[in-house]
Protein backbone atom coordinates (compact mmCIF):
# COMPACT_ATOMS: atom_id res chain seq x y z
CA UNK A 1 0.00 0.00 0.00
CA UNK A 2 1.24 3.55 -1.12
CA UNK A 3 1.81 6.02 1.90
CA UNK A 4 1.30 9.03 -0.94
CA UNK A 5 -2.30 10.83 0.27
CA UNK A 6 -4.76 9.64 -2.59
CA UNK A 7 -7.57 10.55 -0.49
CA UNK A 8 -6.83 14.72 -0.10
CA UNK A 9 -6.95 14.54 -4.15
CA UNK A 10 -10.74 12.49 -4.30
CA UNK A 11 -13.94 14.73 -3.98
CA UNK A 12 -16.72 13.53 -2.07
CA UNK A 13 -19.92 14.77 -3.41
CA UNK A 14 -23.18 13.68 -1.89
CA UNK A 15 -27.20 12.78 -3.73
CA UNK A 16 -24.89 12.47 -7.01
CA UNK A 17 -26.04 10.78 -9.52
CA UNK A 18 -28.56 10.29 -7.27
CA UNK A 19 -30.03 11.01 -3.61
CA UNK A 20 -28.27 8.87 -0.78
CA UNK A 21 -25.34 8.09 -3.30
CA UNK A 22 -21.93 9.44 -2.48
CA UNK A 23 -19.88 9.99 -5.47
CA UNK A 24 -16.01 9.90 -5.22
CA UNK A 25 -14.83 12.49 -7.81
CA UNK A 26 -11.13 11.35 -8.79
CA UNK A 27 -10.73 14.13 -11.75
CA UNK A 28 -8.50 16.22 -9.17
CA UNK A 29 -6.41 13.33 -8.63
CA UNK A 30 -5.75 13.32 -12.53
CA UNK A 31 -5.66 16.92 -12.78
CA UNK A 32 -2.85 16.90 -9.91
CA UNK A 33 0.76 16.13 -11.77
CA UNK A 34 1.75 14.27 -8.34
CA UNK A 35 -1.43 12.71 -8.19
CA UNK A 36 -0.99 10.93 -11.50
CA UNK A 37 2.52 10.49 -11.43
CA UNK A 38 1.74 8.07 -7.48
CA UNK A 39 -1.29 6.51 -9.24
CA UNK A 40 0.47 5.43 -12.35
CA UNK A 41 3.71 4.70 -10.20
CA UNK A 42 1.84 2.78 -7.72
CA UNK A 43 0.21 1.02 -9.52
CA UNK A 44 2.76 -0.56 -12.26
CA UNK A 45 5.47 -0.61 -9.80
CA UNK A 46 3.48 -3.18 -7.44
CA UNK A 47 2.68 -5.62 -10.73
CA UNK A 48 6.60 -4.95 -12.01
CA UNK A 49 8.44 -8.25 -12.58
CA UNK A 50 5.22 -10.30 -13.10
CA UNK A 51 5.35 -10.81 -17.03
CA UNK A 52 2.57 -8.67 -17.49
CA UNK A 53 2.49 -8.07 -21.14
CA UNK A 54 -1.45 -6.43 -21.68
CA UNK A 55 -3.40 -4.07 -19.64
CA UNK A 56 -6.99 -4.28 -20.17
CA UNK A 57 -9.05 -0.77 -18.75
CA UNK A 58 -12.84 -0.61 -19.10
CA UNK A 59 -14.70 1.83 -20.78
CA UNK A 60 -14.15 4.94 -19.73
CA UNK A 61 -12.25 6.04 -16.78
CA UNK A 62 -10.25 2.46 -16.91
CA UNK A 63 -8.78 4.20 -20.23
CA UNK A 64 -7.10 6.67 -17.84
CA UNK A 65 -5.21 4.41 -15.72
CA UNK A 66 -4.59 1.38 -17.54
CA UNK A 67 -2.94 2.81 -20.81
CA UNK A 68 -0.23 4.68 -18.67
CA UNK A 69 -0.02 1.96 -16.47
CA UNK A 70 1.03 -0.56 -19.39
CA UNK A 71 3.15 2.26 -20.43
CA UNK A 72 5.23 2.00 -17.62
CA UNK A 73 4.72 -1.76 -17.72
CA UNK A 74 6.30 -1.53 -21.01
CA UNK A 75 2.89 -4.08 -22.08
CA UNK A 76 0.09 -3.13 -24.68
CA UNK A 77 -3.06 -1.88 -23.61
CA UNK A 78 -6.56 -2.95 -24.98
CA UNK A 79 -9.26 -1.01 -24.20
CA UNK A 80 -12.66 -2.89 -23.01
CA UNK A 81 -15.39 -0.76 -24.58
CA UNK A 82 -19.18 -0.55 -24.73
CA UNK A 83 -21.03 -2.56 -27.48
CA UNK A 84 -20.79 -0.90 -31.02
CA UNK A 85 -17.67 0.78 -30.16
CA UNK A 86 -15.24 -1.73 -32.12
CA UNK A 87 -14.60 -1.90 -35.64
CA UNK A 88 -13.68 -5.45 -36.06
CA UNK A 89 -14.90 -8.98 -34.71
CA UNK A 90 -14.94 -8.92 -30.83
CA UNK A 91 -15.55 -11.39 -27.48
CA UNK A 92 -18.38 -9.87 -25.72
CA UNK A 93 -19.68 -10.58 -22.04
CA UNK A 94 -22.74 -9.13 -20.41
CA UNK A 95 -22.56 -8.48 -16.46
CA UNK A 96 -24.85 -6.92 -13.78
CA UNK A 97 -24.57 -3.52 -12.34
CA UNK A 98 -26.09 -2.11 -8.99
CA UNK A 99 -28.87 -1.29 -10.97
CA UNK A 100 -29.19 -3.38 -14.54
CA UNK A 101 -26.72 -4.95 -16.61
CA UNK A 102 -24.21 -4.01 -19.18
CA UNK A 103 -22.14 -5.26 -21.47
CA UNK A 104 -18.25 -5.26 -22.29
CA UNK A 105 -16.20 -6.18 -25.69
CA UNK A 106 -12.36 -6.70 -26.72
CA UNK A 107 -11.38 -7.01 -30.02
CA UNK A 108 -10.45 -10.81 -30.52
CA UNK A 109 -7.11 -9.99 -31.47
CA UNK A 110 -6.26 -7.78 -28.87
CA UNK A 111 -4.34 -10.64 -27.15
CA UNK A 112 -3.30 -14.35 -26.94
CA UNK A 113 -2.58 -17.11 -25.33
CA UNK A 114 0.69 -16.00 -24.58
CA UNK A 115 -0.51 -12.60 -22.87
CA UNK A 116 -0.24 -12.06 -18.92
CA UNK A 117 -2.77 -9.65 -18.76
CA UNK A 118 -3.27 -6.93 -15.63
CA UNK A 119 -7.16 -6.07 -15.46
CA UNK A 120 -7.77 -1.85 -14.32
CA UNK A 121 -10.16 0.43 -13.67
CA UNK A 122 -10.41 3.36 -11.62
CA UNK A 123 -13.28 1.86 -9.28
CA UNK A 124 -14.47 -1.08 -7.87
CA UNK A 125 -17.84 -1.60 -6.61
CA UNK A 126 -19.77 -5.00 -6.81
CA UNK A 127 -16.77 -6.81 -9.01
CA UNK A 128 -19.06 -7.10 -11.84
CA UNK A 129 -17.08 -5.05 -14.61
CA UNK A 130 -14.17 -6.77 -13.61
CA UNK A 131 -15.31 -10.01 -13.85
CA UNK A 132 -16.74 -9.29 -17.19
CA UNK A 133 -13.55 -7.92 -18.21
CA UNK A 134 -11.43 -11.01 -17.01
CA UNK A 135 -14.36 -13.27 -18.40
CA UNK A 136 -13.13 -11.32 -21.90
CA UNK A 137 -9.48 -12.45 -20.98
CA UNK A 138 -10.04 -15.88 -20.85
CA UNK A 139 -12.28 -15.87 -23.88
CA UNK A 140 -9.05 -14.83 -25.72
CA UNK A 141 -6.77 -17.70 -24.12
CA UNK A 142 -4.52 -15.21 -22.34
CA UNK A 143 -3.75 -15.58 -18.40
CA UNK A 144 -4.99 -13.16 -15.90
CA UNK A 145 -2.07 -11.54 -13.93
CA UNK A 146 -4.07 -10.01 -11.53
CA UNK A 147 -6.86 -7.01 -10.90
CA UNK A 148 -5.97 -3.22 -9.44
CA UNK A 149 -7.81 -0.22 -8.95
CA UNK A 150 -7.88 3.45 -7.65
CA UNK A 151 -10.82 2.92 -5.34
CA UNK A 152 -12.77 -0.02 -3.87
CA UNK A 153 -15.95 0.15 -2.12
CA UNK A 154 -15.25 -2.39 0.26
CA UNK A 155 -18.64 -2.32 2.25
CA UNK A 156 -19.76 -3.78 -1.25
CA UNK A 157 -17.95 -6.70 -1.15
CA UNK A 158 -16.32 -7.02 -4.31
CA UNK A 159 -13.80 -9.25 -3.49
CA UNK A 160 -15.87 -11.94 -3.23
CA UNK A 161 -17.48 -11.30 -6.73
CA UNK A 162 -13.51 -11.58 -8.25
CA UNK A 163 -12.75 -13.99 -5.60
CA UNK A 164 -15.55 -16.35 -6.77
CA UNK A 165 -14.19 -17.58 -10.14
CA UNK A 166 -10.67 -15.71 -9.50
CA UNK A 167 -9.70 -17.07 -6.35
CA UNK A 168 -6.02 -16.97 -6.96
CA UNK A 169 -5.90 -13.68 -8.68
CA UNK A 170 -3.96 -10.71 -6.36
CA UNK A 171 -6.61 -7.41 -6.05
CA UNK A 172 -4.14 -4.02 -5.37
CA UNK A 173 -6.33 -1.43 -4.30
CA UNK A 174 -4.75 2.02 -3.43
CA UNK A 175 -7.23 3.39 -2.04
CA UNK A 176 -10.46 1.55 0.19
CA UNK A 177 -13.53 3.00 1.06
CA UNK A 178 -15.14 1.29 3.86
Amino acid sequence: MSDFDYESRIMSIPDYPEKGVTFKDITPLFADPDGLVHLVDDIADHFLGRGITKVVGAEARGFLVGAPVAYKLGAGFVPARKPGKLPREVYSQSYSLEYGTDELQIHKDALTADDVVLIVDDLVATGGTAAAAAKLVEQSGARIGGFSFILELTFLNPRDVIAKDYPNEEVYTLIPVK
